[in-house]
């Protein structure tokens, strides 16, 4: 038994001690493995930092091979993008080859080729338009993306040359071999791509839609008549219409838009023409105002009338129709800006050649005969003014209206100024001598016609209308200018009052004042008559007439009657024969027989005058009334003559032939019936 097996605590001592001399003899052996690790640490640091002094060159070799990779990646992708298209655009060239072309000597020009006649473009013709016009678009689009595309890939491929040249990062051969490859590709870009645009198979593929193109348009034809009508309400089917607006738009995205406006504008408006030229309109040829002055009226006349038709004819159905195809084709060219100023330059010659001779008519001659035929081109004018603004809406179509516009002024200065100079020429005519019968002048006859026509529904209207415009042009839009109505009446009444001094004149003229008055009552007469009841009567109204003119020819009847018969008439007016006054019988014979006598010359005289110089009264009421009027003054008077001293003597008139009253009033009814009555 130990010694310390009885003592508890130093049986824990001597455990203790032991632990720790088991403690120490571990440290030991850890220290000597720690020491042995130090230097196997040592060793590997050593080793390490050599190692790394072996690869650091290593990696930046590795560092710019990445960078190369991402540069080399950055040109391969761009450039691969332009050989795929590349390619893309050879099969397309290789496909428009292939395709049937309709006209095969296509690098004709297709000026030269319009030349001669062809026949017309078939339905399965256009059919392959339409073919050849996908394969062109799309060629094109491809085309676009190759002038896209190349320039950045080789700008790539620029950058990876010089990458190189500076890195060294290949040999000198492979940097040649790329140097080359590089400025090929800028050499096709400058060259093969223009080539491709504008050269060789698709140039001469875009000349020969420019000759399709004029032959559809060439195609489409107008047929229309004196009335208006026209073959069909469109220009061209839906395929020719759509295949117009294809290669319309084909030729405008490959820069051939002028030359496709051109061609247009030239076959449309040879088209237009010719559809008006079926109206035969050669009145056109004249349009200078002293050309027109030359002219005889009754040609000037038709000519004005036709002008009148066919500008309508123009407007709404050449114009119109143009307008639409027009419209049609180019819609999809510049967001549809382009088709007015398209049309208008198809139309503008046209119309010029209608306002150069609307104007030449108002600019020539103010004769009074063209008044209507002014009225009629304004009151045109004015109808189709609407027409026109439609038709030729927007900046475009502004010069054509504005034109439309002047020669309105020209047309209203123009029947005005005819009317005004009409009264004048009315009053101061001096057209020889009078009438030797008294009957109405030409004038006169022509001067209420003249009145009576413009006065009618188909004219007063439009006369009234163009004399308020021109006061307004005079007095300024802030003046207040009298109605339409009165100012056409004044007008009307100063023409009136010219005719009445005309007619004034006329009967100061005669010698013979018997015949003076026979003349003034049978124009007074007739210009009443005439105007009453009618249009011009109405606008002058019954009282100004009566006062004016009905009045005149009473005061000249009732002059006329005492002038020519009242002398006569005297002789058997006098103061009654009484018997106490003379000494006897046969001196009141001879008295009464002398006052007889002198009656009976004095009324054949006057009856001879009339029957020489054929005084005549046309108006048969007019006539019939002064003469019953000269037989109630004649006849009366001679028969109470007779009757107071017929119980003198007795037979005195079959003794002596004197005339009973039935045959002086037969004899009076044979009055006014011009020269060949009497």
């Amino acid at each position: 038994m130990e010694p310390y097996d009885e003592d508890p605590m130093s049986l824990k001592l001597f455990r203790a001690k032991s632990d720790l001399l088991d403690i120490l003899q571990a440290s030991n052996s850890m220290d000597l493995s720690l020491s042995k690790m130090e230097m196997r640490l040592t060793t590997i640091t050593q080793t390490i930092s050599t190692t790394r002094r072996v690869i650091a060159p290593l990696q930046s070799i590795a560092m710019a091979t990445k960078a190369l990779d991402t540069r080399i990646d950055r040109a391969i992708s761009p450039a691969t993008k332009v050989l795929e298209t590349f390619r893309i655009a050879e099969n397309l060239q290789t496909k428009l080859s292939k395709t049937p072309n309709p006209n095969p000597s296509s690098t004709v020009d297709p000026v030269l080729k319009s030349a001669n006649p062809s026949n017309p473009v078939s339905v399965d013709h256009l059919n392959q338009i339409l073919q050849l016009l996908q394969i062109i678009d799309e060629l094109h689009y491809t085309l676009q993306l190759l002038t896209t595309d190349c320039e950045p890939a080789i700008q790539r491929l620029q950058e990876v040359v010089e990458f190189l040249s500076r890195t060294r990062a290949t040999d000198n051969y492979r940097i040649n071999r790329l140097k080359d490859a590089l400025e090929t590709l800028k050499a096709v870009y400058e060259n093969e791509i223009d080539t491709m645009n504008y050269d060789g198979l698709l140039d001469e593929t875009l000349l020969s839609l420019q000759y399709d193109y004029e032959k559809i348009l060439d195609q489409l034809k107008l047929k229309i008549t004196e009335e208006g009508d026209q073959d069909r309400k469109d220009l061209g089917s839906e395929l020719q219409v759509e295949v117009l607006r294809r290669i319309t738009e084909t030729l405008s995205v490959n820069d051939c838009l002028d030359i496709c406006i051109d061609i247009y504008v030239k076959i449309r408006y040879k088209r237009a023409a010719k559809a008006l030229m079926q109206l035969n309109p050669d009145y056109l040829k004249t349009y200078a105002p002293e050309d027109i002055d030359l002219m005889a009226w009754k040609k000037l006349e038709t000519a004005i009338s036709l002008w009148i038709q066919h500008f309508e004819l123009a407007l709404k159905t050449v114009f119109e129709s143009e307008k639409k195809l027009c419209q049609q084709v180019f819609n999809n060219i510049m967001e549809g800006s382009m088709w007015p100023e398209c049309f208008v330059k198809i139309a503008d010659k046209i119309m010029a050649v209608f306002f150069r001779f609307g104007e030449g008519v108002a600019r020539s001659s103010k004769e009074p005969q063209k008044l209507f035929k002014l009225l009629d081109m304004y009151e045109s004018t004015e109808r189709l003014k609407p027409e026109v603004a439609d038709i030729f809406e927007g900046e475009a179509g502004i010069d054509i209206c504005a034109r439309l516009r002047e020669l309105q002024k020209l047309l209203v200065h123009a029947s005005c100024k005819v009317f005004y100079e009409f009264g004048l020429h009315v009053e101061g005519l001096q057209d020889g001598v009078p009438p030797s019968d008294g009957a109405v002048t030409k004038l006169i006859r022509y001067s209420v016609n003249y009145l009576k026509t413009l006065t009618s529904e188909g004219y007063s209207s439009a006369m009234a209308k163009a004399l308020k415009t021109e006061q307004i042009w005079k007095s300024g839009v802030l003046s207040k200018p009298a109605t339409e109505e009165s100012l056409l009446k004044d007008a009307i009444m100063n023409v009136m009052e010219a005719m009445k001094r005309y007619i004034d004149g006329k009967k100061s003229s005669y010698r013979d004042r018997i015949l003076s008055w026979i003349f003034s009552m049978n124009a007074h007469w007739y210009v009443y008559m005439r105007a009453r009841n009618t249009e011009l009567g109405r606008l002058l109204g019954e009282p100004w007439l009566r006062e004016k003119f009905k009045a005149a020819a009473e005061m000249a009847a009732y002059s006329y009657q005492e002038n020519a018969w009242g002398s006569a008439v005297a002789y058997l007016e006098g103061e009654e024969l009484k018997e106490e006054n003379y000494n006897d019988k046969g001196e009141i014979e001879a008295l009464m027989r002398e006052n007889l006598k002198a009656f009976l010359k004095s009324f054949e005289i006057c009856y001879e005058r009339h029957k020489k110089y054929g005084y005549n009264v046309p108006d048969v009421d007019l006539r019939e009334q002064i003469k019953g009027s000269i037989v109630k003054l004649v006849v009366p008077a001679y028969e109470d003559y007779k009757r107071r001293y017929g119980g003198v003597v007795e037979n005195v008139e079959e003794t002596k032939g004197f005339p009973t009253p039935g045959s002086i009033e037969r004899r009076l009814g044979r009055l006014f019936v011009g020269k060949a009555g009497g």
